[in-house]
């Protein structure tokens, strides 16, 4: 197979080469990205000789079509997915998110290229936190940020040109994401390294909001099963039953490092902040037999603590230049 993975230097996507060039040696992997403040060419550093890599914008039409007729099937990670970034300013959104996603699906149309699509549960806006209820595949859409907006479009895009056309696609929407390689501005990352470097981690609020966490590895392989067996035009959401309040998460790190539950900041919740996400998962494991191999979120988070303390080479200059960043616009924390 040759596989474009679009995307492909930012934490998913890289996670995802990387578990591809490690288990299927019959795939050839060309990476499109565009290199944004999410990417970066470092983290597909140890697979360099073993893919093909070729920066651009995924909204750039003649690039993708010529990339797409060279490819077995996509797989189209590429998005702006920072939720505050998309509230100051949502144009990037727009271009990326919609624009090209609308790209690969007319260059897919014409080459006739089998298509998935890597989308979100935020599409579906939020749950409240004592309502039993979780996402599932028939879940209306209720996005809330101008950045689950146009995932949300993304995904319209995907379902129409699949019915209209006949588009080869599928589409999966996964909970929250943690693992190597994910960018120190992030929730889980920031904490860790905080702690490395012996920083009190801090909380939005009272840190009631519910994640849906996932291992990145257990996302990857639920994508391999569905590009591979799923069914043609159809959705599936990937979770792993990792529901867990923000406030338990800081707790399970801080214990990972062998510090108190309690040794936290409070800092002001932000504006908006959905409550709860939650996937049921069903669908994707009846029909396709997926199961994730982290059974429970403290062995996956075991495995990220590992892996950030053994790549300081590679999250501290993000860390540094993140935290300027965010000193120089006064804020203390970072979402997600």
């Amino acid at each position: 197979m040759r596989l474009l993975v679009t995307g492909g230097a930012g934490f998913i996507g890289a996670n995802f080469v990387h578990q591809t060039v490690r288990e299927r040696s019959d795939v050839d992997v060309t990476v499109l990205d565009a290199l944004t403040y999410a990417g970066d060419r470092a983290s597909l550093a140890e697979v360099a000789d073993r893919v093909s890599f070729v920066e651009g914008d995924v909204a750039d039409a003649e690039l993708v079509e010529r990339l797409v007729a060279d490819a077995d099937a996509v797989v189209h990670f590429a998005a702006e997915s920072h939720n505050d970034n998309s509230l100051h300013d949502p144009s990037p959104f727009l271009r990326t998110n919609l624009l090209g996603t609308y790209a690969l699906l007319e260059a897919v149309r014409a080459h006739d290229v089998r298509y998935h699509h890597i989308s979100t549960d935020e599409v579906y806006g939020d749950l409240e936190l004592d309502d039993p209820r979780r996402f599932t595949e028939q879940t209306p859409y209720n996005p809330s940020s101008p950045y689950s907006s146009t995932k949300a479009g993304s995904d319209l895009l995907v379902r129409a040109w699949a019915r209209s056309f006949g588009v080869r696609a599928t589409i999966s929407n996964c909970s929250n994401n943690y693992g190597p390689y994910q960018h120190v501005e992030k929730f889980i990352p920031r904490q860790i390294t905080n702690l490395v470097d012996g920083v009190r981690p801090k909380l939005y609020g009272a840190g009631e909001n519910v994640r849906d966490w996932i291992h990145v590895d257990d996302h990857n392989r639920a994508v391999w099963d569905i590009l591979e067996r799923g069914r043609l035009g159809e959705t599936y959401l990937i979770g792993a039953d990792g529901e867990l309040s923000n406030k338990r998460v800081v707790e399970l790190v801080l214990e990972a490092f062998g510090r108190p539950a309690d040794d936290y900041d409070h800092v002001t919740d932000r504006a908006g902040h959905d409550l709860r996400y939650a996937i049921d998962s069903s669908k994707l494991r009846d029909e396709l037999g997926w199961r994730p191999r982290y059974t429970t979120f403290e062995d996956g988070l075991a495995a990220t603590v590992d892996w950030y303390r053994a790549h300081e080479d590679w999250w501290r200059p993000r860390k540094a230049d993140t935290e300027r960043r965010y000193a120089a616009a006064g804020q203390r924390v970072l979402p997600r």
